[in-house]
């Protein structure tokens, strides 16, 4: 039996999506960097929000798919 690999972005509202992650964390960043003109404030301001950004684009899909990956594994009846 293939195993059915889900996409969590099917079940995220649209504001919720890679493409708004993006385009949210560098209008912040950029919008740092314009109104203030100071390295260090936008460096402040980058690094949680570079890290928001790296968490739901990269290690919370991963996760979650490990997850539905072994509930299936663990409901599927064992072929003997």
């Amino acid at each position: 039996m293939e195993k059915m690999k889900e996409n969590i972005w099917q079940y995220k509202p649209w504001w919720c999506q890679p493409w708004s992650i993006v385009l949210t964390g560098c209008a912040i960043i950029g919008g740092s960097w314009f109104l203030l003109h100071r390295l260090w404030v936008t460096g402040l301001v980058a690094v949680p929000i570079l890290a928001w950004m790296g968490f739901f684009l990269l290690v919370y899909p991963k996760l979650l798919s490990e997850m539905l990956a072994e509930a299936a594994s663990e409901q599927q009846p064992l072929d003997q």
